[in-house]
């Protein structure tokens, strides 16, 4: 069933019997009409309930996928790209497996993406999404109950694929990717499924975790075969960045929040404090940048150049007029942040604390 809003609009239509408007806009005034053009029932023969039958099935694609969320999957990707080329560095290219690259980041997305849909149906379920919420998937009736919880389910099943493949290919020990695959499968689901550590103030500390220090463990595992917790160094930028999108938008969120009885660190803390930690969470890599530029490479700078855009979105998460887009616009910054940020890794010519096993 496809929401009212998804209808094509009602547009003049005309029988292939029936005399042809010459003045149409498909059809420029005093010109005949071709009836032999192999444009001819396409322009004039298809009524609104056709077009809307070839519309619908690619508009419904357009709402899973808006579904998944798109604007936060950098938080995945970002990471799992760092871990990757970290292992580049270190190993070289004769060692890198770009398939296993690719298994890597079809994994990581996928239970992200997967985490998303739990979000929404649990959110939706506690009643805490409404009207007025981001995410309106469900409380719109965009897509079902039934349709969200399958698309969880595919989901989750593409992660599992994506785990298997990258068991045959990757060097790694199959009970290592397994410890941190599942764990972070099962942190995608009791994020607010199950015991719901999003309603009890946990969910920033999983955030961090996850979205930072297990994804770059897990991708450079996948590629080098073991685990080097140095690399939890690389990740601290990105986990800062990636919890200041959740953070604004539990700010966001915490008088709605409140209503229904869940607890965020947000609504612990309060505006203020929220506030100094958002700034803390958005700036303190940028710290750590300048350090290691004028330790090890002028090319650790190269992150900066988002600073302004950082700035920027600083202010409006200070306005309660600007505050529903601060989200999505921190997501856009760690998306380019992390870039740059990947890109200073490799080019640089001296990585601090990992060196090849």
């Amino acid at each position: 069933m496809v929401s009212g809003d998804l209808i094509v609009p009602r547009r003049k239509t005309y029988n292939k019997m029936a005399d042809f408007d010459l003045n149409d806009s498909k059809s420029p005034p005093n010109q005949p009409i071709n009836r032999l053009d192999p444009c001819f029932d396409q322009h004039y023969c298809r009524g609104p309930v056709e077009r809307q039958r070839i519309d619908a099935p690619l508009m419904k694609i357009k709402t899973y996928l808006s579904a998944l969320r798109p604007w936060s999957l950098s938080a995945s990707l970002v990471p799992t790209m760092l871990g990757t080329t970290l292992a580049l560095r270190v190993h070289g290219f004769q060692e890198f497996n770009f398939l296993t690259f690719i298994c890597t980041v079809l994994t990581a997305v996928s239970v992200h993406c997967a985490g998303n849909v739990v979000n929404t149906y649990y959110d939706f379920v506690k009643g805490i999404d409404d009207r007025k919420s981001d995410d309106r998937t469900l409380v719109d009736h965009i897509l079902s109950k039934d349709e969200v919880v399958t698309l969880g389910v595919l989901l989750y099943g593409a992660g599992c694929v994506g785990f298997v493949f990258l068991v045959y290919l990757s060097p790694a020990k199959l009970e290592h990717l397994a410890l941190v695959y599942f764990g972070g499968l099962s942190s995608s689901f009791l994020y607010t499924g199950g015991i719901g550590l999003k309603y009890i103030a946990l969910g920033d500390v999983l955030i961090l975790i996850i979205f930072g220090p297990i994804s770059v463990l897990f991708s450079y595992m996948a590629q080098t075969g073991y685990v080097e917790w140095r690399t939890i160094f690389y990740a601290i930028p990105l986990a800062l960045n990636t919890e200041a999108i959740l953070h604004s938008n539990n700010t966001r969120d915490a008088e709605s929040d409140k209503k229904v009885g869940i607890v965020t660190l947000a609504i612990l803390i309060g505006k203020t404090c929220s506030h100094i930690l958002y700034a803390l969470l958005l700036f303190t890599p940028y710290v750590i940048f300048v350090v290691l530029s004028m330790k090890y490479s002028g090319l650790f700078l190269l992150p900066m150049v988002t600073v302004k855009q950082a700035f920027d979105i600083e202010r409006q998460f200070r306005n309660e007029s600007t505050l529903q887009k601060v989200p999505r616009e921190t997501a856009k910054l760690n998306l380019f942040f992390g870039i740059l940020y990947v890109v200073a890794c490799f080019l640089a010519p001296q990585l601090p604390f990992i060196t090849r096993n």
